[in-house]
């Protein structure tokens, strides 16, 4: 047990510590609203996270040959909703900036909690590396011998819990970026910043897939 919870630790950091285009995005989506509406977005990311481990945990391998004919309109699909978000912020960010109002702190949040939860959950579960990731860690670190329900169900939760955590943290980074930078020039240069960091990403990630 103690081999899985460490596996599923690692694994779990592994896939959530590389700052992509999904990190930057929660880290602004925060910045832009409140803390409340980040942690639901990190849940969001972490939840994939925990799905992606449990389904490579129960059978990596054949969910692998199977998606191996739709990865690239899967990148596609992804990279697509990636260049949105960082247009949808890059003009939200301007409109406010203009409006000479603030973003975030005046009224209520733009984003709903439960809108930002499902939002990074999708975005996550379209990206097929996750699940590459955690297959390629099941098949290399399997033996002869069968391992057994409660062995993978520590591993998926492990894999939940460290990726939670580190979703989390940047979260809390978004809200304290979000009270320092209270000016509206502040804001826009942070906003504009973001999207065009998510737009490089996901170009990135549709000309140079990994």
């Amino acid at each position: 047990m103690t081999a899985a919870l460490v596996a599923g630790l690692l694994a779990g950091y592994g896939i959530a510590i590389p700052v992509g285009a999904v990190a930057t995005y929660l880290v602004s989506l925060t910045a832009r609203t409140s803390l409340r509406t980040g942690v639901c977005a990190a849940l969001g990311v972490a939840t994939a996270d925990g799905l992606y481990a449990l389904v490579a945990a129960l059978g990596g391998s054949a969910l692998a040959s199977a998606l191996q004919p739709v990865l690239v309109p899967l990148r596609w699909t992804a990279g697509l909703v990636l260049v949105a978000l960082a247009v949808r912020g890059a003009v939200s960010a301007v409109r406010q900036y203009r409006e000479r109002r603030l973003s975030a702190r005046s009224g209520q949040d733009p984003v709903h909690p439960a809108r930002a939860y499902l939002g990074l959950l999708g975005i996550t579960l379209l990206n097929p590396t996750t699940v590459i990731y955690f297959a390629a860690l099941v098949l290399g670190s399997r033996t002869t011998e069968e391992v057994s329900a409660l062995d993978q169900g520590v591993f998926v939760l492990a894999a939940f819990a460290a990726s939670a955590s580190w979703q989390l943290l940047l979260a809390g980074g978004g809200a304290l970026l979000g009270h320092a930078l209270t000016g509206r020039r502040g804001r826009l240069v942070t906003g504009l910043a973001s999207s065009a960091v998510i737009l490089a990403l996901a170009v990135r990630m549709l000309v140079w897939p990994a």
